[in-house]
């Protein structure tokens, strides 16, 4: 019977000491579960707004113009006896470019030739009888009639000089335009007009020369851009301006500005500016479509933040600000004009406080807690520490 007893007693103790054992285990899956329910908070990246000037640029579109560009017309008429070009090449100012037949030219330039020699000797002549006359009279050997038609014949034979010679230098002249030379240094297009062809004065189109070097922008600004860039080019330093051609990403381009029109487009409202930019390498053509940013506005204290950390909620934009406490809330703001991947924030945000840049989707809900590393605001400012780390 006590055998019986202890043995009922031992298998009591077995029990409570599996049903204790069991328990503990329960509650250590439950603090266990607990644990992993609870997840550290996600690693974002801050930045703090600082108030910093900035200028403001504004896009436009513009075309790309030679600043001179010539029509090569020919100034006397005849068939083109020479191309001496090579089309889309870069020619000098007086290269030869296409020469027309010059023999009646030259045939012209002999026959006056002959009539200067001609009108010279009757002059001679007139003059030694001018000469005699005069003798004469003093002896009244003639009369003052006669003596008046020898001075009359003089004054002619001059006057047939002076039109001997000027009409020698007309004939030389249109010799000389037989020689159709670049009036301009740049490059030349096609040849219009090739040998053997009739060229009419003033009329046919040979080719087209148009400089290279450098090269204008024109661009158009709304009328209200316009009112707000007055006076932009009445200080000593004329203002930059940035220029993009088609399929390019950016603007690495730059450009002076340096005339802005007189009046307002009533059709458009625009008004018209131009840039000059330089074109040693002939990159740019007359004609291409360019991308213009223009400075608009010079702030001395401007919010600035990434242009990235600005989401969209419908028609409004907000950040998220981490607070002292390190959780993120929503803060709505109003955003201005953009630069260079900043964006201005007119109101909503106040100096020092820090704004998500880096991280975003980590955050589900408003409110929550997060493990925020100071960085800079400037998306080019934290690339180079990254660069400079992994070094």
């Amino acid at each position: 019977m006590d055998s019986f007893k202890e043995g009922a007693r031992i298998t009591g103790l077995t029990l409570l000491v599996i049903l204790m054992v069991t328990f503990g285990l329960a509650g250590c899956d439950a603090h266990s579960e607990e644990a992993a329910a609870t997840p550290p908070p996600p690693a974002v990246d801050v930045a703090q707004v600082e108030p910093a000037p900035i200028t403001l640029w504004d896009g436009f579109t513009g075309r790309i113009a030679a600043p001179e560009s010539v029509d090569l017309r020919p100034r006397v008429s005849g068939y083109i006896d020479k191309v001496a070009f090579a089309e889309g090449e870069m020619v000098k100012q007086g290269d030869l470019l296409f020469q027309i037949d010059p023999r009646p030219y030259q045939a012209r330039v002999n026959a006056a030739n002959a009539d200067l020699g001609r009108a010279q000797s009757q002059l001679k002549l007139a003059k030694s009888e001018a000469d005699r006359a005069l003798h004469l009279l003093d002896g009244h050997a003639i009369s003052r009639e006669e003596f008046d038609q020898r001075q009359a014949a003089l004054a002619e034979a001059r006057s047939n000089v002076d039109a001997a010679r000027a009409a020698l230098d007309s004939a030389k002249l249109d010799l000389e335009y037989t020689h159709i030379r670049a009036p301009i240094d740049g490059r030349v297009s096609r040849a219009y007009v090739t040998r053997g062809n009739l060229a009419t004065s003033d009329q046919t189109l040979l080719t087209r020369v148009v400089s290279v070097d450098p090269m204008y922008v024109y661009f158009e600004t709304d009328e209200q851009t316009a009112l707000n860039n007055l006076g932009r080019l009445d200080g000593d330093t004329p203002p930059q301006v940035k220029v993009s051609l088609a399929g390019e990403p950016g603007f690495d381009h730059t450009a002076t500005l340096d005339f802005v029109d007189n009046q307002l487009d009533a059709s458009t409202g625009t008004l018209q500016y131009r840039a000059v930019m330089a074109n040693p390498d002939g990159q740019f053509r007359p004609g291409q479509f360019a991308r213009v940013q223009m400075p608009v506005a010079d702030l001395s204290q401007a919010l600035l933040v990434d242009q990235k950390a600005v989401m969209a909620d419908q028609d409004r934009r907000y950040v998220y600000v981490v607070g002292d406490d390190n959780t993120a809330s929503r803060r709505y703001v109003e955003p201005g004009r953009s630069s260079d991947g900043m964006l201005v924030i007119e109101d909503g945000l106040k100096p020092g406080e820090r704004v998500v840049v880096n991280g975003l989707q980590k955050i589900l809900m408003p409110g929550m807690p997060v493990a925020p590393e100071q960085v800079a605001m400037r998306p080019d400012q934290r690339k180079q520490a990254q660069v400079a780390s992994a070094q």
